[in-house]
């Protein structure tokens, strides 16, 4: 009785591995420098959260990547993609468009347009009550309820 239930239980942790290795990659895909990508590209498709710092080793920096990746599938449901820029001399398109000093988060919703400025981190839950205020992701709400 033992082996199998040794059998049974070992059976088990490869799955429970998998999933973690794929929340990791989720949390991955939902958080890239913002080098790679240009704002432009995320018209009507996502909403753009940029979090700039000086350098990466900024507590501040660092606080909110680690809530934004503990609420991953938060953001994620949300269609929300996080862009990082932590060298000011990179002159990347979303530093010369959103001019930071210092620490910033921005949020930008589908439309292109800048809702929210913050010098200081802020919780996902915070974000993502602003997110569900805003006219578009309301509308996404009831088109996926079916109350158009």
């Amino acid at each position: 009785m033992r082996p199998l239930f040794a059998f049974v239980f070992l059976a088990f942790l490869p799955p429970a591995g998998w999933a973690a290795d794929a929340m990791q990659l989720e949390a991955e895909a939902l958080i890239r420098p913002a080098g790679e990508s240009d704002l432009s590209e995320f018209l009507w498709i996502k909403r753009p959260i940029v979090v700039f710092a000086d350098t990466d080793a900024d507590p501040r920096f660092q606080q909110q990547i680690e809530m934004l990746r503990a609420g991953a599938d938060m953001l994620t449901e949300r269609d929300v993609v996080v862009l990082t820029d932590t060298d000011p001399s990179s002159r990347s398109t979303a530093r010369q468009k959103l001019r930071p000093r210092g620490f910033a988060l921005v949020v930008i919703d589908k439309d292109g347009g800048v809702k929210l400025r913050k010098p200081t981190p802020w919780s996902v839950r915070e974000l993502t009550r602003t997110i569900d205020k805003m006219p578009t992701r309301e509308q996404e709400i009831r088109d996926r309820r079916g109350l158009n």
